[in-house]
């Protein structure tokens, strides 16, 4: 089988298209690199469904928990708390049998057992409290010159937010929400080792690594293999997010614009 072959009949599967069963012998490199790369897309769909809708919250967090009212406070520090504190393997955990606790009493829950969306709802809430704790530090960090300098001018509520806070705490805030972002993607590969089954044995890119890994008794192939695609979709996010602080910089000086810098979180 040639490997363009091979593209073609396991460059999909992970999404159900394609061959139905996994090489059993005889695994070529070919093959290796089409299945791991073929999980990835669900890596990269984790990361970026999680990304995307926990920002909105890590707002709202980052606002609640700087806030004078109680209400507002407390719920948003304890939510931040208990994500921030607990393993995410964890959550995962728990968050599958409290689904499928739902599931038995209401079967309308039954998606939410499927790592497609129980597991999303995780590492939404999960990446959540860790922006939301970056966002608040941003928003800490406001000189109170650009605070005082907006009352100047008028601005109060929401044209104050929208025009002087919003803009600069994104931009105080940005290169470790960047750290943030990159880290989320590498957790997106303990879904399918946690309690989330792979229906059909359509995982992720960890997944099929493992598969390899215990077929031939020689991690030392699909691993490598693992980590090469992710450090391409680590340099993929760092270009991204680079252009993104570029243009969030754009009015400062050169000598005053904050530089990237990529510091893993080497635990959560």
């Amino acid at each position: 089988m040639s490997c363009l072959q091979t593209i073609q009949d396991y460059g999909l599967r992970s999404l159900g298209y394609g061959e139905r069963l996994l090489p059993k012998t005889d695994f070529t490199l070919c093959e290796q690199f089409t299945l791991i790369g073929s999980g990835m897309i669900w890596n990269v769909y984790f990361g970026i469904m999680a990304l995307a809708t926990g920002f909105f919250l890590a707002t709202a967090l980052a606002l609640g928990k700087a806030s004078s009212n109680i209400w507002l406070r407390k719920p948003s520090e304890w939510f931040i708390f208990i994500f921030r504190g607990s393993p995410l393997f964890i959550q995962f955990f728990f968050a599958y049998f409290f689904f499928l606790s739902l599931k038995k009493a209401y079967p309308m829950f039954d998606a939410f057992t499927s790592a497609w969306l129980g597991a999303l709802i995780v590492l939404f809430f999960n990446t959540a409290a860790y922006s939301g704790e970056i966002l608040y530090g941003a928003l800490r960090s406001i000189p109170k010159g650009d605070v005082e300098a907006a009352d100047a001018y008028g601005m109060s509520g929401w044209s104050r937010f929208r025009r002087i806070i919003w803009p600069t705490m994104l931009r105080l805030a940005w290169p470790a929400y960047t750290n943030e972002a990159i880290f989320l993607f590498h957790a997106t590969t303990l879904v399918f080792f946690s309690a989330f089954p792979a229906w059909r044995q359509k995982g992720d890119a960890l997944y099929y690594a493992s598969y390899f890994a215990d077929k031939t008794f020689n991690p030392f192939v699909p691993y490598p293999i693992l980590a090469f695609y992710f450090i391409l979709l680590t340099l993929v996010i760092v270009g991204i997010f680079g252009m993104i602080n570029t243009r969030l910089n754009r009015h400062l000086p050169k000598a005053k614009k904050a530089k990237m810098r990529f510091r893993p979180n080497l635990a959560r």
